[in-house]
């Protein structure tokens, strides 16, 4: 049975911030990771919009995190750098994932 959980923050800024937004991105990752945390990605959009996944081993380690001083982190981020900015969690109901191939 999966346990994952997906959060999305959907963001909105200026190509001016986009630079700023990727130094504090590659900060924050460069930290300590949560427990539970299992992949994170900044994804670049079209018309300035952007999105940061988190993959979480399970409900409870991500609401760990959030309850936690890192939990404000990523939230205040985006207010100091004025960007809009919603967030989103879905539940992993069911993955694939392509198989690695062997290298000879």
């Amino acid at each position: 049975m999966i346990n994952w959980v997906l959060v999305e923050a959907n963001l909105s800024l200026p190509a001016e911030h986009e630079a700023k937004l990727i130094a504090a991105y590659h900060r924050l990752v460069a930290q300590p990771h949560p427990d539970g945390l299992l992949q994170t990605e900044l994804l670049r959009g079209q018309d300035g919009h952007w999105r940061v996944q988190t993959l979480w081993r399970d409900r409870t380690s991500m609401e760990a995190m959030r309850a936690s001083p890192m939990g404000s982190t990523a939230p205040r981020l985006f207010h100091d750098l004025d960007i809009e900015s919603t967030f989103d969690i879905f539940d992993v109901v069911d993955e694939w994932i392509t198989p690695q191939p062997e290298i000879p």
